[in-house]
Order: structure tokens, then sequence, then C-alpha cells
């Protein structure tokens, strides 16, 4: 019975992680300016619970990795000279929906990614 109790355990602290889907997401989002954009993001699961991420957005490629626990995938990205970091709410669609923000910054972004 405890084998049979660690196997749940198991695919319990899987599933987060598995329900995010490594693939190819548009995004759309505000930036802490209020200005928009648009683009890509590439997620890449490396780990359990472990992503590597890229953003294409404009002429601009963001690099960056992320840990998913529970129902939060958080990020940590380099904007240019910048370090960013953000939350986003893994959504039962397959979404990502979250804010962003950079080291020092008074204000935040906010962006959604669905996946292709």
């Amino acid at each position: 019975m405890s084998l049979l109790r660690a196997l749940a355990l198991f695919l319990l602290l899987a599933l987060p992680a598995q329900a995010q889907r490594s693939g190819l997401y548009d995004v759309s989002g505000t930036n802490p300016d209020g200005s928009l954009y648009t683009g890509t993001l590439t997620l890449q699961q490396v780990g359990l619970s472990s992503f590597q991420l890229s953003w294409s957005v404009g002429t601009n490629t963001i690099e960056g990795v992320g840990m998913v626990s529970g129902l939060m995938l958080a990020v940590v990205f380099q904007l240019g000279e910048q370090t960013g970091m953000g939350m986003y709410e893994l959504r039962s669609t397959g979404e990502l929906s979250g804010t962003w923000t950079v080291i020092g910054s008074q204000a935040t972004g906010t962006e959604i990614a669905r996946p292709r």
C-alpha cells in the first residue's frame, strides 16, 4: 500500500509541470510604461518543474528560465542590461496570465500567453 501512496504523491507533484506544455505561445501584454506589445514565447521543459523561455517581441529576443510550483510559473529573464521577473497563473485552458517587472522599477507589466 505504501508504494501505491508514493506513486500517487509523485503523480500529484508532477501534474502541474505536466499540465504546462512545451511549445509556442502567442503573447500580448502591457509594458510598465503602459505601451502594448505582442510577440511569441517558446516554452521548453528541461526538468520535472523547470523551463527555458524565449520571447520574441519585435526585433528583441528575451531569454529566461522558469519554475512551476502548484498553479504558478515563476520566471526570471534578461531584458537588455536589466533583470526581470514575473509570476504567471497556469490556467486550465493552457494560457499563462501574469505580471512582470524589472528590478528597480516602480511599475509592473502584464502578459497573457496563449498556446498555438
